[in-house]
């Protein structure tokens, strides 16, 4: 497994520091935030965003919160996974 990382949220003070990676192979994005407080889980935990669809918070899954002056280090993450993605169909 190789990680390429991507970016860390400029106003990290040398602690805590949401970061964003992209796993080579998969090309699935990885992210480091800060987990969401209790109220935020809730609100995810009890509602159905998709109508079926069974709620809650899996055990093997966080609900993480990123800040949004990182959405330019995210958009690049995503353009960089495409393009690790496309390279994995091209070589297959």
């Amino acid at each position: 497994m190789e990680l390429r990382f991507v970016g860390i949220d400029p106003n990290t003070g040398g602690e805590g520091s949401p970061s964003v990676w992209v796993e080579e192979e998969s090309a699935d994005l990885v992210v480091q935030g800060e987990e969401a407080d209790e109220l935020l889980q809730t609100l995810v935990r009890e509602t159905e965003w998709v109508a079926g669809h069974t709620t809650g918070i899996p055990a093997h899954e966080r609900v993480i919160r990123i800040p949004a002056r990182m959405v330019p280090i995210l958009r690049e993450a995503c353009d960089a996974a495409e393009r690790a993605a496309a390279e994995h169909r091209d070589v297959r």
